[in-house]
């Protein structure tokens, strides 16, 4: 999920200035800022004048008290007059707990740091360049920090805890929206959101909230690096579904760095030889329990060895059973070398060779500080943010942050015992907006999203079958943040791109 329960949240909370100029009782903490800078860009050989708004808007109770001072960025094209024709897309990372700098620096804002994907970035200096891959040209784009990142604070009547959460965030985040499209007479343009990782999670609920309590209902979602059921992540005592969902995206990244036997040339096709077994054979051997045979086991032990390249003994030790974080550090062992999470074309050094787990990701500790360091720095200088606003790349900076997973429609017979769930959220939005798009962006080699576990989820979502034509796959050969890769960020322009303009028609 995004973005970082890795080291690069600790990378955050070292990097982040001190919070403590914002007292949750300070005067100026309730009033909305803007600082305001004018720009231009060449997109596609054509120029693009705009504005950027870098500020805070207030959000507030039922009783009309300030609870929130709601930290964003947008840019809006110059010159537009009809804005029924010109689209809005809000956009955030995830976490939960994180700022949307990722996606800010790495390929919806119009300027970009640029990075050696996949190779090391190293220390400063960093370079930003103008980023020919926003859609600045087909859409304005709002950059959006949840409460205890960016510049958002609770303040007044509100406390943090009240938005750390998942019915609090997505509350909080459709209140923004609802109140940026207010302020800024944007009730009539096209509405999208575009989220990362927990963001996609966040954004089947906004979808919903908006058009329930708000009136507001959004043209297209784009879900970057999906999660909508925290159950294909969990990898929960008893439960085989997480191993059945990951498998394909071990397999890819076996492929990647040849641990395959008789390697096929064709990953898309391996991937569907993976997919196959992940859901046919795999499943059924890992539902028959202690009923499993001994030929049907050696079977799919054999089977499993072709796939991933991991040996016989360390699957028939695991019981055929490998979460994430163990395949990670066993398939280079030899090598003395671990792969990522969130992005497993990536390679570290496994400081631990005796482990059971990999407790790094080498994508994360590689390119965060070109990032962080980037970002800093245009934030206060191009866009003019007062450098006295301490922005807070995540809410791990914060010494209380702790999330609170409870999702009431995500809640069964035994309550809140359910793994949260927000599928029921965006199948509610999607039945009562049938104009209603979405667009799905999987990274191949994303370890911490797998696409398998995207598959399964909108494979049971129980849709009715006219609007499972509403949804749209998209699949790149690159990570959880497919976009630092050149070839996939271009990809990924065009196809949200096209999702937009199509979403119109």
């Amino acid at each position: 999920m995004k973005r970082k329960f890795t080291t690069a949240a600790l990378l955050a909370v070292l990097l982040a200035f001190s919070i403590t100029s914002f007292s949750q009782d300070s005067a100026s903490a309730t009033k909305p800022e803007k600082f305001v800078t004018k720009h231009s860009i060449k997109i596609d050989n054509k120029i693009i004048n705009y504005t950027a708004t870098a500020g805070t808007i207030i959000l507030k109770n039922e009783k009309d008290e300030p609870v929130a001072s709601f930290g964003y960025t947008a840019y809006t094209k110059d010159g537009e007059t009809d804005m029924t024709k010109r689209p809005v897309t809000f956009s955030y990372n995830g976490g939960p707990g994180s700022s949307s700098m990722w996606l800010h620096m790495g390929v919806m804002g119009p300027r970009r740091v640029v990075v050696n994907d996949p190779l090391g970035n190293g220390p400063a200096p960093y370079k930003l360049e103008d980023n020919n891959y926003t859609i600045l040209d087909v859409s304005d784009v709002v950059m959006m920090d949840p409460v205890g990142t960016g510049l958002s604070r609770a303040v007044g009547k509100g406390k943090n805890a009240d938005f750390w959460g998942v019915d609090g965030d997505i509350k909080s985040v459709s209140t923004f929206i609802r109140n940026y499209v207010h302020d800024n007479e944007r009730w009539n343009s096209p509405k999208f959101l575009l989220g990362e990782s927990y963001g996609t999670f966040r954004s089947a609920g906004v979808a919903d909230y908006l058009q329930e309590t708000f009136g507001i209902s959004v043209n297209g979602v784009v879900l970057v690096s999906n999660v909508l059921d925290i159950r294909t992540l969990s990898f929960n005592p008893g439960d085989d579904l997480p191993y059945i969902v990951n498998l394909p995206t071990y397999a890819a990244t076996s492929w990647y760095h040849n641990k395959i036997v008789n390697k096929p040339a064709s990953l898309d096709a391996f991937l569907n030889e993976a997919r196959a077994f992940a859901f046919g054979d795999y499943a059924v051997a890992l539902q028959k329990g202690d009923q499993l045979s001994a030929e049907e086991r050696d079977r799919t032990l054999n089977k499993l060895v072709a796939i991933t390249g991991l040996s016989k003994d360390y699957w028939d030790k695991a019981n055929l059973r490998v979460i994430q974080p163990q395949y990670s550090q066993e398939l280079l062992r030899s090598e003395g070398i671990a792969v990522g999470r969130l992005d497993s074309r990536y390679k570290g050094i496994a400081q631990d060779r005796l482990g059971e787990y990999a407790f790094i990701d080498p994508q994360s500790e590689d390119i965060s500080p070109a990032f962080i360091s980037a970002f800093m720095n245009y934030y206060t200088t191009e866009l003019k943010v007062s450098k006295e606003k301490t922005y807070n790349t995540g809410a791990y900076s914060f010494p209380d942050f702790k999330w609170d997973w409870k999702h009431q429609r995500s809640q069964g017979l035994f309550g809140d015992a359910a793994s949260p769930n927000t599928a029921p959220d965006l199948v509610n939005a999607m039945s009562n907006n049938a104009r209603l798009k979405i667009l799905v962006l999987n990274g191949i080699f994303d370890l911490a999203t797998p696409f398998g576990g995207t598959e399964y989820t909108f494979d049971h979502m129980g849709l009715d079958k006219k609007l499972k034509g509403n949804i749209t796959m998209k699949y790149y050969e690159a990570g959880h943040m497919m976009y630092i890769h050149n070839e996939s960020a271009a990809k990924f322009k065009k196809d949200v791109s096209d999702f937009i303009l199509g979403s119109l028609k």
